[in-house]
């Protein structure tokens, strides 16, 4: 299993509307069920390919 780590430092986003709670910064990728914090590219880019397994979250 690939290690959030592993992907190197956190790549922050910028919010294209900002939003008052924290609901809105989380999706579950289709493909695997893992909720993505979309404030973290690192986790969007991962859960972007086709074929990828969770990430391990420990940093």
């Amino acid at each position: 299993m690939t290690r959030i780590a592993d992907l190197g430092p956190p790549k922050p986003g910028k919010p294209h509307e900002p939003k008052a709670d924290g609901h809105d910064h989380f999706h579950t990728c289709p493909i695997c069920g893992q909720k993505v914090d979309r404030r973290d590219f690192r986790q969007v880019m991962w859960h972007e390919q086709p074929d990828h397994e969770p990430l391990e979250m420990n940093k």
